[in-house]
């Protein structure tokens, strides 16, 4: 039989004996078990069960009746006054914990006022309330303190006038010290004669003790408006400038720190510092070689040339520009570069400051901020970039500056993207070099990819626009970049901003011009014919040529739409034809469209490169014999005759072309005359000899200032990024034999219901306050 161990007690270790007097054995039970404990004093968790309770009272009862040898007693006084602790009412305790002060007695405190341990329900709740008696005394005390400080003010005031001089720098010092208190200061501020008294006890004594507490005075009434408001009606300014020149750098900060918060909050005040030969102390500044210094004198300085020319001029005449590009290149204070990048920004409109700004290589220095994580830094020097863009185009060592715009087009801040397209327009324009760097670096991808995320932005659709036109035309890499556009499904996203009646009048002409250099691959002109680009190209020349001849019978000059001419849409579409017209099926929707009139009107233009691209369009469209005798009843022979004598010898070329076609089925003796005519134009008079070497087809590649780029947006009050071009002159000749209809009637073009018909023109004439027609002073060969 296995036999269950006995569990050992506790009780066991004490051995009870077996006989004994009744009270005895009691007793040594009572203590046997004395480990029962119900939780009120220990609060530890009981595990035994509820049964025993009865135990415990009896043990209890045994224990007072025969005493207790292992437990000091307690007086019947004792378990009164503990008694009487426990039943004091709830409120009673509470109201000594939150106010022990209305205690009369410190003996009545409870003990847990003195607990550090973990905060009772009682001590939590009292914990607000002494926080806010403690908040009444202080303004009860500061109330005080700014009474006494208001009536202690004219003492000072006549302390400060003292003819002593120790007794006007111990006077400045109990206020210096006084200002330093919130409720003093107040009190100060609002004292007009004591900072009048302050004032000129800093101008009457050259002691550097007093200057510095005074200047220290200043800067402390300063930070309130009421004090700004008086320093600044008791001519504290001039005495402020002055203090920039002191050789004690305490007093220095103190003054500018002053002068900060005056041209920040307190009206009248710029003037002021201008008036008082500010601005050219504050650019001396910029040596010290402390950064928060530099970034409160910066701040100064841009608030001072905001909007007022006078200033960006002084700081130029200071040598300022390159002093903040040092600044921007030798420091990583991210506020410092923040405020001297605002600072060049405002600068960078003055068209003094922008060559002495790019000279001193701020498009490089700024270059490399576009990596730092600050946001704000990039934005502001994203906007100073573009702003000096148009006349660094010519720039050397930007290829960073390119690659990190390149890599900011992916930007998820639409801002961003569109300083960066901004600024590659301008640098890539008349730059093979810039081309190239943006070509190789994945530009052309990054643009595409630009304009598929903001296709409805369209001012970043039209700078991206631009920007490939210029990558497209007259560069070493240029047909790798027409491939690219291509095979990047550009042609279709492209192709796509021409939507008639969709989008303004800029993106148009961007995409005017780009579609003419792409045109020039004969693999892009497939990729046109399947987009039928043709057809809208066509309806924007009938369209714009039709506004071109209202304005001319007004007698007026041709609308402009959004800073674009309609004279400059008829231009760029017409290039655009002709490219286009290389193409077979392209030169059977143009004669379908009955554009062949308005290209014969195009003939008598007094612009040359009108009369190039129309005479170019019209020797293509004159490779089928219908198009010969469309352009023949048009009434071409008479101008195309005259440009067989132009000066440009590609007008002249196209023209023999097409006359040379126009009589291949004609009669013997008028094949006779027109030899007669291509004869005599090529055998010039001696005095050609100046300008045939300036003719031939070269002559049709002109700049790259042609006027797409219209930017947007100002700051200093003025365009904050140049426009690159000049207006087209959009002048006729004399010559102009206008026509309304087609043949047989037709009107021009396949046009849209509400588009309107063509309007009988007047005699051609130049339009009104624009300069005679001149070649190449206009127009852009990256279109």
């Amino acid at each position: 039989m296995s036999h269950i161990p006995q569990v050992p007690y506790v009780g066991d270790q004490v051995q009870m004996p077996v006989m004994g007097p009744k009270d005895q054995q009691t007793l040594a039970w009572a203590h046997q078990n004395y480990i029962i404990d119900s939780g009120i004093h220990s609060a530890g968790v009981n595990t035994y069960a509820s049964s025993t309770v009865s135990a415990v009272s009896a043990m209890s009862n045994l224990i007072e009746e025969y005493g207790d040898p292992y437990t000091p007693g307690y007086t019947r006084e004792q378990i009164d006054g503990i008694n009487a602790e426990y039943e004091a009412t709830q409120s009673q305790r509470i109201r000594a914990a939150m106010f022990p002060e209305t205690i009369e007695d410190p003996k009545d405190l409870s003990t847990a006022q003195y607990d550090f341990g973990p905060m009772t329900n009682v001590q939590s709740l009292a914990e607000p309330s002494q926080m806010l008696k403690t908040a009444v005394v202080n303004i009860i005390n500061y109330h005080d303190d700014a009474e006494l400080t208001a009536k202690a003010i004219p003492e000072l005031i006549k302390l400060l006038s003292d003819v002593d001089q120790v007794v006007v720098q111990q006077a400045a010092m109990v206020i210096h010290h006084l200002s330093k208190r919130d409720a003093e200061l107040m009190a100060l501020a609002k004292s007009t004669d004591l900072v009048l008294a302050i004032i000129n006890a800093m101008n009457l004594n050259a002691d550097p003790e007093l200057t510095k507490y005074a200047a220290g005075i200043l800067y402390n009434i300063s930070r309130h408006y009421a004090g700004l408001l008086a320093i600044f009606q008791s001519g504290g300014i001039p005495a402020l400038v002055r203090l920039l020149g002191s050789p004690v750098d305490s007093v220095v900060f103190y003054a500018i720190t002053t002068l900060h918060n005056l041209l920040l909050h307190q009206q009248g005040s710029k003037d002021e510092v201008r008036r008082s030969g500010g601005v050219p102390k504050m650019v001396a500044l910029l040596q010290k070689p402390i950064p928060k210094f530099l970034a409160i004198v910066t701040d100064c300085l841009q608030n001072l040339a905001y909007k007022h020319a006078e200033t960006k001029l002084v700081i130029l005449a200071s040598d300022g520009p390159r002093q903040l590009v040092r600044i921007v290149q030798s420091y990583d204070y991210e506020k410092l570069l923040w405020t001297t990048s605002r600072l060049l920004k405002v600068l960078s409109v003055c068209p003094q400051n922008k060559p002495a700004i790019i000279q001193a290589g701020c498009m490089q220095v700024l270059g490399q901020r576009l990596v730092h994580p600050s946001q704000r830094l990039i934005r502001s020097c994203l906007d100073c970039l573009r702003n000096l863009s148009d006349e660094a185009t010519k720039e050397e060592n930007v290829e960073d500056l390119l690659r990190h715009l390149i890599q900011l087009l992916g930007s998820s801040d639409m801002q961003v993207v569109a300083c960066c397209v901004d600024i590659l327009s301008n640098l890539t324009c008349n730059n093979q070099r810039n081309k190239v760097t943006v070509c190789r670096n994945m530009g052309i991808e990054a643009l595409i990819r630009t304009l598929q995320q903001c296709a409805t932005l369209f001012e970043i659709v039209e700078s991206a626009l631009c920007t490939l036109r210029h990558l497209t035309c007259r560069h070493p890499d240029v047909e790798a970049s027409l491939n690219s556009v291509r095979l990047n499904c550009g042609i279709p996203l492209i192709c796509s901003f021409l939507n008639f009646h969709s989008q303004p009048l800029p993106v148009i002409k961007a995409t005017l011009g780009l579609l003419r250099n792409l045109g020039s691959n004969p693999a892009n002109l497939a990729a046109f014919r399947e987009q039928a680009v043709v057809n809208n190209v066509c309806m924007y020349f009938v369209h714009s040529f039709q506004q071109v001849q209202q304005a001319q019978q007004a007698k007026a000059d041709p609308p402009i739409i959004d800073g674009v001419s309609s004279m400059d849409i008829v231009e760029c579409s017409t290039a655009t034809l002709h490219m286009l017209s290389k193409d077979a099926l392209n030169r059977n929707v143009m004669r379908q469209m009955n554009i062949i009139p308005i290209l014969v009107q195009l003939l008598y233009f007094e612009v040359e490169y009108v009369q190039l691209v129309a005479s170019g369009t019209l020797s293509e469209l004159s490779n089928e014999m219908e198009g010969v005798h469309m352009i023949e009843q048009c009434g071409a022979i008479p101008p195309l005759t005259e440009l067989l004598h132009c000066r440009n010898e590609s007008i002249s070329t196209y023209a023999g072309i097409t006359l040379h076609r126009m009589n291949a089925d004609k009669p013997v003796e008028c094949r006779k005359r027109l030899s007669v005519e291509l004869t005599s134009s090529l055998l010039l008079d001696d005095g050609s000899a100046a300008w045939v070497q300036d003719t031939g087809p070269e002559s049709c590649v002109l700049s790259d200032d042609f006027s797409d780029m219209f930017y947007r947006g100002a700051y200093d009050n003025a365009m904050s990024y140049d426009q690159m071009h000049v207006n087209s002159p959009a002048a006729v000749g004399v010559g102009w034999d206008p026509l309304d209809t087609g043949m047989m009637g037709q009107p021009y073009g396949t046009m849209p219901v509400g588009m309107g018909t063509v309007s009988q023109p007047v005699p051609p004439q130049h339009y009104p306050g624009q300069p005679p027609p001149t070649i190449n002073a206009w127009y852009d060969t990256d279109l």
